[in-house]
């Protein structure tokens, strides 16, 4: 995985995946990576995130650089996935990677198999803290 700046999450989002990683079960790589991440992170009150940031259901456009194309999904814990019609789970790869980017951020991302995916962020079209839920 490419080194890169700290990712940003706020602090209610950390606490829960936290306690989503805890439950994974052992020597899974999306949750060991995602908890890499939690670790180097910068944890912000939600009240105090960006609005250019990927957080915990918030609405993102991304490119798949290697492949070219444009996708929109929403950042959802596990349990919303049947209920998110675009709904991509954090504890999946693409998921995981996405969380805490910045618009116009690029991550090489390690996927199933040895491969490895790189995103960008083209935009964060919602998000929960920009709109004043603090708590969803």
């Amino acid at each position: 995985m490419a080194k890169r700046s700290p990712l940003i999450i706020n602090r209610l989002d950390a606490e829960r995946l936290q306690r989503l990683i805890d439950d994974a079960e052992t020597g899974l790589d999306v949750a060991e990576a995602l908890e890499a991440e939690l670790e180097r992170s910068d944890v912000l009150d939600p009240e105090s995130m960006p609005d250019d940031v990927v957080s915990m259901n918030s609405q993102v456009e991304f490119t798949d650089i290697g492949k070219d194309r444009r996708f929109k999904r929403t950042l959802v814990y596990p349990h919303s996935l049947a209920v998110t019609e675009d709904g991509i789970s954090v504890m999946a790869p693409v998921g995981a990677a996405l969380l805490g980017l910045r618009i116009g951020e690029t991550i090489e991302w390690p996927l199933p198999g040895g491969q490895t995916i790189t995103l960008r962020i083209e935009s964060v079209l919602w998000q929960p803290e920009r709109e004043g839920q603090y708590h969803r």
